[in-house]
């Protein structure tokens, strides 16, 4: 489908491709160029219909459902930055999903700041795509396993995995201290709130939503540990707050962790956060076969672990 140009109101007609999906995310794959605070706007104002009634953003389509989208102003594309084609490295590809390695410092998507992330990268380098979605997201300070979907039926199955519990992420996290007690689980409840400089934060409160996360020391030593964390839910920030409630922050998080020691990691040239989404496992979402993937962190991560703790073996 083109861009939405600025000239006059066009109706959409959803197909297999947009089915399930929220009109909000609907109208930022069409309306290119245009900031997202701006289709929020129209979706408010009842510019944006379906099927000639008005809707909220978490509205979801249904195939040949009828679309309005008002004129819009889209920004005309900057010659000096051109799109950037590159993406990770790619694990796993079939015809439903692909899975890559995301490196630490790249956003899964634009927004807050980033005019660029993952998922546009993506969808510049294979422009004949009908769809690329995240299936599920990470941290721009964390590194590893991300799953994208090829077909909207791929996407809605992940999710349902995703909600139930039947998709297992496992994660490589390098915490401050000496880990003790073995195998347990992280049960602090999570607030979201947005700080006084308007950024996303999460804290622990018996009002937040229920969060579980696995904790299994692979390695510890008197300065850090090297953990295996295993998602037990989902919910934002879980694992870096989790771990620093806990008393071992990640190494590297700069908005959970000990900012001290932080500094002293960057002057020795680790300016990252310490966090490797490391290991998948879950049902094919159209075959229903079984998949293991697994991809090791970057090599500066490997070379911290290998100095901190040489006796672990591989």
């Amino acid at each position: 489908m083109n861009d939405l140009s600025k000239a006059r109101a066009v109706l959409l007609e959803v197909d297999e491709s947009g089915e399930g999906q929220r009109i909000d995310n609907f109208l930022m794959r069409r309306m290119k160029g245009v900031p997202k605070s701006h289709v929020y706007r129209v979706l408010r104002s009842g510019e944006v219909r379906v099927n000639s009634g008005r809707v909220r953003p978490e509205h979801r389509l249904q195939a040949g459902d009828r679309v309005r989208v008002p004129p819009v102003r889209v920004a005309e594309p900057d010659a000096t930055r051109p799109a950037r084609p590159d993406t990770p490295p790619i694990v796993y590809e079939d015809d439903a999903i692909l899975v890559v390695n995301k490196p630490a410092g790249l956003a899964v998507h634009g927004g807050s700041g980033v005019s660029y992330g993952l998922i546009e990268s993506l969808r510049a380098a294979r422009p004949q795509a009908k769809m690329l979605e995240l299936v599920h997201r990470l941290d721009r300070e964390t590194s590893g396993l991300l799953v994208v979907a090829k077909k909207r039926g791929a996407l809605v199955e992940m999710h349902r995995m995703l909600r139930e519990g039947e998709f297992r992420k496992s994660y490589l996290a390098v915490v401050s201290g000496a880990w003790r007690g073995g195998i347990r689980d992280l049960k602090e409840s999570l607030h979201k709130f947005v700080n006084a400089q308007g950024e996303r934060r999460v804290s622990v409160s018996d009002e937040g939503k229920a969060a579980r996360t696995r904790v299994k020391p692979l390695a510890e030593g008197d300065r850090c540990s090297l953990l295996e964390v295993r998602l037990m839910t989902g919910r934002t920030h879980q694992i870096r707050v989790h771990l620093a409630h806990s008393g071992h922050p990640i190494l590297g998080d700069d908005k959970y962790g000990d900012f001290d020691l932080n500094r002293v990691l960057a002057k020795a040239g680790m300016k990252r956060m310490l966090l490797h989404a490391w290991k998948l496992e879950f049902s094919h979402p159209v075959d229903g076969t079984k998949r293991t993937l697994s991809a090791e962190p970057e090599a500066a991560f490997e070379r911290y672990i290998a100095e901190q703790f040489p006796d672990r073996g591989g």
